[in-house]
């Protein structure tokens, strides 16, 4: 059977297949060495993954709500460096313009590496003529979480394209049965008010929730403002099914005060604009229905019919050395309209020691992209003017079973064929197809009472940039290896890893040039701490630490450049971050969190790394009856660092500045 004709076929099949259950992980539990299996139970129902606990054979960081609520983070990227020790490099152009967020040294220029996940729908944006796999992480709505996990590796049979590095998968809440507001202030003319409501009845819930946010910026003309609304619906029809519908929307427009270059950063002049009519705006929705069916005592069918719309538009100046004319009187002015359509439904099989479930992942997503050159927003010269569209579907399997008492297999595997269809102003259509086979396996032995052991391999893929105007541009694949040690202590537990991965089609893309080099080879390879511990009524300390080797094992750029050998782009060393978490009384909490990163290598400068450094947040909360007062300090130190640096030039990090948050509880 043709690609073409097995992508119809999964596209047409009916809902049949899916698991909710990332690496089945919840599905065990502990009583003392035996791991035993409780009965289906009917909680979330959208198609996505419930919490993984230490019984995964892989590395899962799981932050909860109380780390949310206790963190004051300046956006979505900055509470996943905080409390999971994600790498972050902030683009700082505006809320719309995703940053870079990596793991285990996949650069991720815009999050592409890396996939996100909310409520069984996937975020990143296909055929992106900026960045294949765009990550806009700036459609979650913070006080709406419940809880969100990171998934290191492509470990997960449930994940297909973009989670080459790993998932960051996000659960929102069903229920709310009160009435919050929150209102934040603080430095630089931030302000943000949210207000969340909801209902909890015994057979229907619901969470509805509207913010605005507007920031002055911390640079001349860097300022912004966001609106968002969201709101979820479920019910329980009868005993066995149950519904679920979904709504996110948020729209947002921002100044850019742009790059600086590296002697002003060093010389701290901050005040320096390019042009000050760099600017932006996005508008993203998505929409989404689930549904789940209980048969009998061993059966459960899930799934959810997605919708997704987009616009996107900016004026970014580079400075003269990045472009034949940028900085020079012109800018680029890139815009990106776009709407998907998805599917995703799973079968679950449940016996007394195994497990097993079969789905189908389908979606379809059409963009049109524009790049131009622009003097005094009058359009030059167009760089890239085309239309596109994908059609993906995937089939995947996967199987858990308790070998004995003391030993889990988990057997999975994925098959995924894409369809692209590029249509440039004025030249010809090409299309291509083509297939990937993701197998996954892991094992977990349990040791008495304390440890387990666990060993994984995955192979993983996402569809590499260029592909908007290439079709036949093929994936980037690793295999990726891992053998790790969890331990459950008295009050907490710890995990420790070893890891590999080996990447084929590796690219490096240079920002400055707008050129990315294909075809390369490389390597990341180094462990991985990371855990809780109470260590007394009072003290609770989180650690999420990496060191890593990301290395080019064989990589030529367009312009000649020999790569081999050299350290990865947009990578650290090791990064992290360390948590302190002190309730001195039930009323008042106080946190320390510290991210950890360096050395650090910046994009385009081959050989040049740059001092390592740590970023030191203060939190004070306290709970009065029916208020909650926190005040943050973020970057407490004043430390200066780059959050982006490539070809010379810096986006910097921001000072040290003080914020507030008062929430009330109707």
């Amino acid at each position: 059977m043709s690609t073409r004709l097995l992508l119809c076929f999964l596209c047409a099949a009916p809902a049949a297949l899916y698991a909710q259950h990332p690496m089945n992980a919840d599905s065990m539990h502990m009583h003392g060495d035996t791991l035993s299996r409780p009965p289906i139970r009917l909680e979330e129902i959208t198609v996505t993954a419930q919490r993984t606990t230490q019984q995964a054979p892989a590395s899962v960081t799981t932050v909860t709500p109380e780390q949310i609520q206790r963190t004051m983070a300046t956006s979505p990227w900055d509470l996943l460096r905080q409390t999971a020790g994600v790498e972050v490099h902030e683009q700082g152009q505006g809320p719309g313009f995703a940053s870079d967020a990596s793991i285990r040294g996949f650069s991720s220029d815009h999050s592409t590496d890396l996939a996100l996940w909310v409520d069984g729908v996937p975020i990143n944006e296909p055929v992106n003529g900026h960045s294949e796999g765009y990550g806009d992480w700036s459609l979650l709505f913070p006080q709406s979480i419940d809880d969100m996990q990171v998934i290191k590796g492509p470990v997960s049979p449930l994940f297909g394209n973009f989670a080459l590095a790993g998932v960051v998968n996000v659960r929102t809440l069903q229920r709310l049965d009160h009435t919050t507001g929150w209102f934040d202030a603080g430095a630089h003319g931030r302000v943000e008010g949210t207000v969340l409501t909801g209902f909890d009845h015994p057979h229907s819930g619901g969470v509805f929730g509207i913010r605005a946010q507007r920031d002055d910026g911390w640079r001349p003309n860097g300022g912004w403002q966001l609106g968002q609304a969201y709101g979820r619906f479920v019910r329980d029809v009868t005993s066995s099914l149950s519904i679920d519908a979904g709504a996110n929307v948020y729209l947002t427009d921002w100044h850019s005060p742009g790059f600086l270059t590296d002697e002003q950063y060093e010389a701290k002049q901050y005040d320096f604009v390019e042009n000050p009519t760099d600017r932006g705006f996005k508008r993203r929705a998505q929409e989404r229905i689930s549904a789940r069916l209980l048969a009998g005592d061993a059966w459960l069918w899930r799934t959810t019919l997605y919708a997704t719309q987009g616009r996107w538009q900016l004026f970014l100046t580079t400075p003269p050395e990045g472009g034949i004319s940028e900085g020079t009187g012109s800018q680029t002015e890139e815009e990106d309209r776009r709407y998907g359509f998805g599917l995703t439904s799973a079968l679950t099989w449940q016996l007394p020691s195994t497990e097993v479930t079969f789905g189908t992942q389908n979606r379809y997503d059409h963009a049109d992209y524009q790049n131009w050159l622009t003097t005094a927003r009058v359009r030059d010269e167009s760089q890239i003017l085309v239309s596109a569209r994908q059609l993906s579907g995937g089939l995947f399997a996967q199987s858990s079973t308790d070998v004995t008492h003391h030993v889990r297999l988990d057997l999975g595997a994925r098959y995924d064929v894409l369809d692209t269809r590029s249509a440039p102003a004025g030249d010809q259509v090409t299309s291509a197809s083509k297939g990937v086979v993701s197998p996954k396996a892991g094992v977990l032995v349990h040791l008495r009472h304390v440890a387990s052991l666990y060993a994984n391999v995955s192979r993983g893929f996402r569809q590499a940039d260029g592909v908007i105007t290439d079709p036949a541009i093929p994936f980037i694949t690793e295999w990726a290896f891992e053998n790790g040690l969890k331990l459950d202590v008295r009050r907490g537990n710890i995990n420790i890893a070893l890891f590999r991965m080996d990447v084929s089609n590796e690219q490096s893309f240079n920002p400055l040039t707008l050129t990315t080099t294909n075809g390369g080879r490389s390597r990341r390879q180094g462990v991985d701490v990371s855990g809780m511990v109470h260590a007394s009524e009072l003290l609770t300390v989180t650690a999420n630490l990496t060191f890593n080797d990301a290395r080019y094992r064989h990589l030529v750029t367009e312009d000649g450049d020999t790569l081999s050998g050299t350290r990865v782009f947009n990578t650290a060393k090791y990064v992290g971050s360390v948590g302190l978490d002190v309730t001195p009384s039930k009323a008042l909490d106080l946190q320390v969190a510290t991210s950890i990163l360096g050395p650090y290598t910046p994009f385009d400068e081959p050989g040049v790394v740059l001092p390592a450094y740590a970023l030191v947040n203060l939190t004070a909360g306290y709970d009065f009856q029916r208020f909650r007062v926190q005040l943050g300090v973020h970057n407490a130190l004043d430390k200066q660092y780059p959050e982006v640096r490539a070809g010379g030039f810096v986006s910097p990090g921001q000072p040290r500045s003080i914020y507030g948050t008062v929430r009330y509880r109707m």
